[in-house]
């Protein structure tokens, strides 16, 4: 999949240049003066995340010799690009994806730290995690595990703890918060299943179970676990409707079917 986004990328590259030469340079620097995916990412990624602290070659060379000892990290991050453009009304391509879009950007800085966390170099990882939430506003513990075709939406204040699990194809609204309940050590956050989706403003509390193709509604917090193809809403959130149809993280349909 990556080598196809890939040559998808550079069409929709080339094409934006002509439409609008203003962004030429930008455009050359981040996808056109780049041979793969992992190598147009590292090098925006980095740009963006770098300071006083750590120069953009440093963090680059590190995101480089992330993607190159595990290649899954690249494949995922295709992957979400593709779930964006899927799924965001407001994309139609997927150039914009990587350029723009604070939410994908993030679940790849994520990828990163998490790697380097699993690799024992942990006090990198809590910094890229710094850098994370100070630069696109989303705190990702760099432990918690992220499947594939994940998709921030909007992304601002987005919050997830250490011990936390969100499974493959799972979409997430802004200033949701997947946390504990209290200051309690060891397995304490959300498992996320597949095909979730999670509104905006939800708070998942403790070791809790979101079950396959459930939704949280918006404002909705849920310190309970809730069964698969389930809604849920309120507060504290509580069962309403019909059972969900497979995989409404794909339709981000946040409406609540109360018949």
């Amino acid at each position: 999949m990556s080598d196809r986004i890939w040559e998808q990328l550079q069409a929709e590259a080339r094409d934006l240049i002509a439409r609008e030469p203003l962004l030429a340079s930008y455009v050359y620097a981040c996808v056109l003066n780049h041979s793969s995916l992992s190598s147009s990412l590292s090098y925006l990624l980095a740009h963006k995340l770098a300071n006083y602290v750590m120069s953009a070659v440093a963090i680059r060379e590190l995101l480089d010799n992330a993607f190159s000892n595990s290649p899954e990290i690249v494949d995922a991050s295709a992957a979400d690009i593709k779930a964006v453009r899927d799924r965001d009304a407001a994309t139609s391509s997927y150039l914009p994806v990587i350029l723009h879009l604070k939410g994908f950007q993030s679940i790849q800085v994520h990828r990163v730290a998490h790697y380097m966390w699993n690799k024992g170099r942990k006090d990198l990882a809590l910094f890229l995690q710094s850098r994370n939430s100070e630069v696109f506003g989303v705190d990702i513990h760099p432990a918690c595990v992220i499947g594939k075709g994940i998709m921030f939406d909007h992304a601002t204040g987005i919050v997830i703890g250490e011990t936390t699990v969100i499974e493959d194809d799972v979409s997430i609204m802004q200033s949701v918060t997947l946390g504990g309940t209290g200051n309690e050590q060891g397995d304490r956050h959300p498992k996320i299943r597949s095909g979730v989706l999670i509104s905006a403003g939800a708070k998942v509390l403790g070791n809790i179970e979101i079950g396959r193709s459930a939704k949280v509604g918006a404002g909705s917090v849920v310190l309970k676990d809730v069964p698969p193809h389930t809604t849920v809403v309120g507060v504290p959130a509580h069962h309403v409707g019909s059972p969900c149809p497979e995989n409404p993280s794909h339709t981000m349909n946040q409406l609540v079917d109360t018949d």
